[in-house]
């Protein structure tokens, strides 16, 4: 279900079939629904791709620390469709299925590294009141770098873009997806 309704390729126009083919022909490969709503305008679309694939497949951020950012950012704003496709993701980057659940239910998870540690926390803050305490800052300056920050805060603001975008077109996961209870 969306609130949109579908943009088949042969009804875009060319700066949209632009936008959609440079995702297709990026890392990617494939246009997933996220970007339906953000193709009807391909001057939002583009960058706003080009920011994802960085933080997500770009990123000096390892992939399990990626994801455990991206799904307490999805778990936070409740976005679904963004926890269907990253529990996977975290899955095959390692995070463990404990953890990921735990974080579903909006608990610390038990993780093996004090850096995956930190992120979790770190994320967490930052989404809960919108910036981080000198504290926690601090850590995730001593484990990641002032570039390994800077990456982490975009992606973190990257995936709450996409769940605001997700939810308020309401944009579902497949039937067997985990229920994300408010």
């Amino acid at each position: 279900m969306s609130r949109l309704p579908g943009l088949p390729y042969e009804a875009m126009d060319a700066e949209q079939r632009r936008v959609h083919d440079a995702i297709v022909s990026g890392p990617r490969g494939r246009v997933a629904a996220l970007f339906m709503p953000w193709l009807r305008s391909p001057g939002l679309a583009d960058p706003a791709q080009q920011l994802g694939a960085y933080v997500r497949l770009g990123s000096i951020l390892p992939k399990h620390l990626t994801e455990i950012a991206i799904l307490v950012t999805a778990r936070h704003w409740n976005c679904a469709e963004e926890w269907a496709h990253h529990a996977t993701f975290a899955r095959d980057a390692g995070v463990s299925d404990d953890a990921i659940e735990a974080i579903r239910q909006r608990q610390t998870p038990h993780l093996d590294d004090d850096t995956a540690a930190m992120v979790h926390a770190f994320a967490g803050e930052l989404v809960q009141t919108g910036t981080t305490g000198d504290e926690t800052y601090a850590s995730a300056f001593a484990a990641l770098g002032e570039k390994g920050v800077v990456e982490l805060v975009a992606l973190i603001g990257y995936y709450s873009l996409v769940a605001f975008t997700l939810n308020a077109f309401a944009i579902e996961p497949g039937p067997a997806a985990p229920v994300l209870d408010p």
